[in-house]
């Protein structure tokens, strides 16, 4: 069959988009054109960067690493515990539950639901 495809690499491709630009844009409306996309660009930047310094201030002081998948609600448990600099020696599920949770500032009792 018949191959249509473009087989231009590197810096052609660049040649081609300027003279495109300059097709469609014209020599006087390119400058301004340019200097819009340099503008869309800084505000990007600017914004991006004030979204990582939120998502920081956010994750506070918690450096949670985990370094493989965790299989159990235990391993879960302890993986916290130990982030938080609690010892997970000799104590139950529900003791790291409450401890884990009251280093995070929750409730240290789960909500009951009654029955009748």
């Amino acid at each position: 069959m018949f191959d249509f495809t473009l087989n231009i690499i590197g810096n052609d491709w660049i040649m081609i988009v300027l003279v495109a630009l300059v097709l469609l844009l014209g020599t006087k409306r390119l400058p301004d054109a340019t200097k819009k996309l340099a503008r869309v660009m800084a505000q990007y930047d600017k914004t991006k960067n004030m979204v990582q310094e939120e998502i920081q201030k956010a994750k506070g002081e918690f450096n949670i690493n985990i370094s493989g998948p965790v299989m159990s609600e235990r391993q879960k448990l302890e993986t916290l515990a130990k982030t938080l600099g609690v010892n997970v020696e000799g104590k139950t599920d529900d003791d790291l539950r409450n401890l884990v949770d009251s280093k995070l500032g929750g409730s240290a009792k789960p909500d009951q639901d009654t029955k009748k």
